[in-house]
């Protein structure tokens, strides 16, 4: 009994039509993207240097994170633009799936480094909160405005570029950096206009938590696909009964629904048929079902009859009515 299978999300000769017209404006897509991310790199590397210097010069706490921000922000549009690279190649007999995931991977170390600078500002915060250090208002406000525009340039670029799962990853950091300047901003015209020392500490708290939500949204995000579990927008047991349901099916057993990258969701599933020879029909029944309520392309399905196999491994769904066995269960 061989299986079915249709269309491999790295497989460029089986996409429709569409998706192959589709193509060439994908490419160039991500060629913009490409060229967004370094121009970001550059920008924000070289302001880093800047804010770190006005930082250490005005003894602003605000003004060290908010280039501990950016310094992060640039490590992950090199991470990006390693990561493009990498996901680019196409699939070989080492990874016969591609590469596609590598962004997924970077997504999940942009997120690693942004629970570490949350943690090394929050620290830092609430020492400074207990021995106040001198800060300079004026040299704050300064430098802050300008981080503040280079952060809002860059955040408008990735706006623009795309929305895949690393652009976004990218653009939380922006994000969180563009916060922190508007924190320094605050914090500087404070100490210049009232003197108060413990604004900048308290800032920069405020900012770290107000990005930690999306940092762990992020992080959640990229653990799922690399964990391959059931992406978040779908549901196993609706998939599964949709599938059992489905005209000569008298039960679905092994099914497995995972990412295979940010974007391609893959399924396998062992599906039991009343007759084997009604298989074609159920097949294309299947595969229709899949593509347009679930969004699920990459598919493949292994027929069995006239009954599952029973072990440890199966996990057995029963069509709607049907307990596992596939006896409709008697009512009192």
């Amino acid at each position: 009994m061989a299986a079915a299978h249709l269309l491999d999300c790295s497989d460029m000769t089986s996409i429709s039509p569409t998706a192959v017209r589709e193509a060439p404006h994908s490419h160039a897509h991500d060629t913009a993207t490409i060229r967004v991310l370094w121009i970001a790199l550059a920008l924000t590397a070289v302001f880093a240097l800047i804010e770190a210097l006005g930082g250490w010069l005005a003894g602003s706490l605000a003004l060290i994170s908010d280039a501990g921000h950016m310094v992060t922000d640039a490590a992950s549009f090199v991470v990006a633009l390693i990561a493009t690279a990498v996901a680019s190649r196409p699939p070989s007999q080492r990874a016969s799936y591609g590469y596609a995931r590598a962004e997924v991977l970077a997504a999940f170390v942009n997120a690693l480094a942004m629970l570490a600078l949350i943690v090394w500002i929050a620290v830092e915060a609430v020492r400074r909160l207990l021995a106040p250090e001198p800060v300079s208002g004026p040299v704050v406000m300064a430098v802050a405005a300008g981080g503040l525009a280079i952060n809002i340039i860059v955040a408008f670029l990735l706006v623009r570029s795309g929305d895949g799962i690393n652009a976004r990853g990218a653009l939380l950091h922006v994000f969180g950096d563009l916060l922190g300047s508007v924190a320094a901003l605050v914090a500087g015209a404070v100490i210049y206009a009232t003197g108060w020392l413990p604004i900048d500490p308290i800032l920069s708290l405020v900012v770290a938590l107000l990005i930690l939500r999306s940092t762990f949204a992020l992080l959640r995000q990229s653990t799922r696909v690399l964990m391959e579990q059931v992406p978040a927008h779908l549901s196993y047991d609706a998939i599964g009964n949709a599938l059992a349901a489905t005209p000569g099916v008298t039960g679905v057993h092994d099914l497995h629904i995972w990412n295979m990258s940010a974007e391609c969701v893959a399924l396998s599933a062992h599906v039991a048929l009343e007759d084997g020879s009604a298989w074609p029909r159920v097949l294309a029944s299947a595969q229709r079902l899949l593509i347009a309520d679930f969004g699920i392309e990459h598919v493949t399905l292994q027929p069995s009859w006239p009954a599952p196999p029973r072990n440890g491994r199966v996990i057995p769904v029963a069509p709607a009515g049907q307990d596992d066995t596939g006896r409709t269960p008697h009512r009192h």
